[in-house]
């Protein structure tokens, strides 16, 4: 069996031809897909390419060459923190109105329009209406590209961020990470190209499928760093064994699992396996100085709030990633908020209570990260991404209640850096802060935007899996150009 006959998931042509019917049906199908080039487009020649994280192209030139998603795990309510609803404080007090229908997740108490708990006020030039939760963030509001009209397909924390990384409502499925380094790669190959780093509190509820690379080789997954101590365990080897020596027992065990790998083909985790070892190896010399905080400048670390409360630990997150970012890292995802409830933005209890809190930790930090990366010039090819999984109701949780239920039908994100517009407010809900009516961006077209900032096609980024082509955005999605640059 040559190795240019296997097609993914390890099959031979025969095996392909079972699967899709066999039969003289499936021997005549596939005449006509060989006539059309299908197999030799999709035969793979090796399952562990030398270097699956090797640079490659962008589709078209852009100038986002890395992306920082600050993921507000628990869903941020809008009408608090971006989308100025001043109507609420003029029909506080009275029911939604009759006709906007809506799931009343967990089946908690439906309350009355209640106003933002603290106040909005105009940032930058622009006069973006920012709140006051976010007052480091509202000097930087002539950067920011704030899209009102955001909606998703679920309710339910576990599904809406499962469906925010990666597309979908189930899992199983590349996340958003794994399509950017499948689709360009890295710069540096001493470190990972893809690095989440949690809320010490805990990780999102529907855990380690946010950034799986999900049918992708495992190549492609997100590496996780520890929110507080050292990033990454053992990474350092005994000190009894040589760097020498440890090369040694590497290449003795590359070569083994070669071996096994060459008679059973389409092994992709055993490849992932093999390289992550190869990785592991360079990044004992070069993961220990990128996150190495002593050569920060006490400025610095004062600018993003490390060693002090309650800043520090997603101020030293942010700077982790302007280090790993500035070492050419594709991408990196930031958790605000971990477990479940009050520990993330689920505001049910109290918005003031809970956003105050969450907002406190990371305002400064966010607002230093926009900062850090303008000086140094790399706001330009770093492209900012913020939000959560969905949003929040208008209305309280009960009569007189200070907290909001789950909203998946108008929410706020915001983009900044590489490549996007600043200064902007695209789309718009209706008067409350309710549902999506203007410029309406649902999470495919969000995806599709990032990807286009990125230089890549979400039509044309696609992988070949089980007889079919597939992309993070399926068959929809529509880049929003009024945000570009």
């Amino acid at each position: 069996m040559s190795r240019s006959s296997l097609y993914p998931c390890g099959q031979t042509r025969r095996e392909f031809v079972w699967q899709m019917g066999g039969g003289f049906a499936g021997l005549a199908l596939t005449s006509l897909l060989d006539q059309d080039g299908f197999f030799d487009r999709h035969a793979r020649a090796d399952a562990s390419p030398a270097s699956p994280l090797a640079p490659k192209p962008q589709h078209f030139p852009t100038r986002a060459k890395s992306c920082i998603f600050l993921m507000m795990n628990g869903a941020p309510s809008q009408v608090d923190t971006f989308d100025y609803k001043p109507q609420l404080a003029k029909y506080a007090g009275q029911p939604l109105p009759e006709g906007k229908d809506y799931i009343n997740s967990g089946g908690r108490k439906v309350g009355f329009l209640t106003p933002a708990f603290r106040p909005f006020r105009p940032g930058g030039e622009s006069g973006l209406m920012i709140s006051d939760y976010f007052p480091h963030v509202r000097e930087h509001a002539d950067k920011l590209a704030v899209i009102n009209s955001c909606h998703t397909d679920s309710h339910a924390h576990g599904s809406a961020l499962v469906a925010m990384n990666t597309g979908k409502t189930f899992i199983g499925r590349p996340s958003l990470g794994a399509w950017a380094v499948y689709g360009l790669g890295t710069e540096n190959q001493s470190l990972p190209g893809y690095v989440v780093i949690l809320d010490k509190r805990g990780g999102p509820i529907s855990g380690q499928p946010n950034w799986s690379a999900g049918f992708m080789p495992a190549t492609y997954q997100g590496t996780l760093f520890r929110p507080v101590g050292d990033p990454i365990l053992d990474l350092r080897g005994p000190s009894h064994i040589t760097r020498e020596a440890r090369r040694d027992q590497l290449d003795l065990l590359e070569q083994l699992n070669h071996r096994h790998l060459s008679s059973r083909p389409g092994g992709s985790e055993l490849a992932a396996r093999i390289n992550s070892y190869e990785l592991a190896f360079r990044m004992q010399q070069q993961a220990p100085e990128a996150v190495d905080f002593s050569q920060e400048t006490a400025a610095t670390l004062d600018m993003y709030g490390v060693g002090t409360s309650p800043t520090d630990e997603f101020g030293r997150n942010c700077l982790v990633a302007r280090r790993l970012v500035e070492r050419g890292v594709r991408f990196v995802q930031l958790y605000s908020g971990g477990g479940h409830l009050e520990e993330t933005w689920d505001a049910h209890e109290s918005i003031e209570k809970n956003h105050g809190r969450h907002g406190a930790e990371v305002d400064q930090p966010i607002a230093a990260l926009l900062t850090d990366l303008e000086q140094r010039g790399l706001l330009d090819e770093t492209l900012i991404v913020w939000g959560g999984e969905f949003g929040r109701m208008p209305f309280s949780e009960g009569q007189g209640a200070p907290g909001r239920n789950h909203n998946p039908y108008g929410f706020s994100m915001w983009l900044a850096g590489g490549g996007v517009k600043g200064g902007l407010q695209y789309g718009s809900t209706d008067e409350f802060g309710f549902e999506a009516i203007e410029n309406r961006v649902h999470l495919h077209d969000l995806h599709a935007t990032i990807l286009h900032l990125m230089g890549l096609d979400h039509e044309r980024l696609t992988y070949f899996h089980q007889g079919r082509e597939e992309s993070l955005t399926d068959v929809a999605g529509q880049v929003v150009t009024d945000v570009l640059a």
